[in-house]
């Protein structure tokens, strides 16, 4: 069994990135993903190279923050007239049920991805891929679909597609352990549990190649403290398996404390960037004991 303690949205900042690879030096990290369009990444991926036998890499789909890495007048639909990313993912679950909408975006989202993995294919050194999307928009039908086409198209040898579905009732039994429950994370479950089951229905070629994770990191985003993950920490590995599955816990460990770096983000998700729930997950990562697996 694979345990992943994994860190999203690596390559903001150097110094976010030195904050992320202290959880692997002084902690449990062995997985992170890498924001496709940074604009320090032969830098960050040098500071990463000497862990890099021990840290799985991960393709961070980006339709959130920061410019594209197509040409913006390809991408209409997802940037603004600066080249900035302009869609939500509201906008993308509507227009994956508006017929002409969800062809063009469809169409769009390809060429994105496309540039995104090219952009960082050449550190996958055994040239296996690994995906997920930042703020999960990989899991929207038709952000998926133009995936699944790039992914056909390119003939991408795929090992792994975070699937981030995630058992309900794991949390509930230990509802009174856990200190900082959000009510709109059981919403953002029951979307992207909806969601994944969708895509895992109609691209089983897709999903079939690898062996399947079970996820954590959905119900507790934003407070994945010490003292929330204790308290279903080992029945979420048992859980595991028991399934026979590998388990990807998610955290969000890397801090931007940099006023240049947060401007490179969109404004209305800064807030999630400085958040010092971040340095409490970073904290997390260095406290969790060992589980034999």
């Amino acid at each position: 069994m694979i345990l992943e303690y994994h860190a999203d949205d690596y390559g903001i900042s150097l110094e976010q990135c030195e904050r992320i690879l202290d959880c692997h030096r002084e902690g449990r990290l062995n997985g992170f993903s890498i924001m496709p369009n940074s604009d320090i990444l032969e830098e960050a991926m040098a500071l990463a190279a000497p862990y890099e036998d021990r840290i799985a890499y991960t393709i961070h789909l980006n339709l959130r923050d920061g410019r594209s890495n197509a040409p913006k007048e390809k991408i209409p639909h997802l940037t603004d007239s600066s080249g900035r990313y302009n869609i939500s993912f509201g906008r993308l679950v509507i227009g994956s049920y508006l017929p002409g909408l969800r062809k063009t975006l469809r169409k769009e989202l390809a060429t994105e991805f496309s540039a995104q993995i090219k952009r960082l294919a050449p550190y996958f050194k055994d040239g296996r891929l690994r995906f997920d999307g930042h703020g999960h928009y990989h899991m929207v039908p038709v952000v998926f679909d133009a995936l699944a086409d790039v992914i056909r198209e390119e003939d991408l040898d795929v090992s792994f597609i975070r699937v981030p579905r995630e058992n309900v009732g794991l949390y509930l039994r230990h509802r009174k352990e856990i200190r900082d429950f959000k009510a709109i994370n059981f919403v953002k479950v029951a979307i992207l549990n909806t969601f994944s089951k969708r895509n895992i229905r109609k691209y089983p070629g897709i999903f079939g190649k690898a062996k399947p994770f079970d996820f954590m990191g959905v119900m507790l985003s934003g407070h994945m403290s010490y003292e929330n993950v204790m308290p279903v920490y080992d029945e979420a590995i048992e859980l595991a398996q028991k399934a026979g599955h590998d388990l990807e816990i998610l955290f969000h460990p890397g801090s931007v404390l940099e006023e240049e770096a947060l401007n490179k983000l969109n404004s209305e998700g800064k807030w999630f960037f400085d958040d010092p729930w971040r340095a409490k997950e970073a904290d997390a990562l260095k406290r969790l004991p060992v589980r034999k697996v």
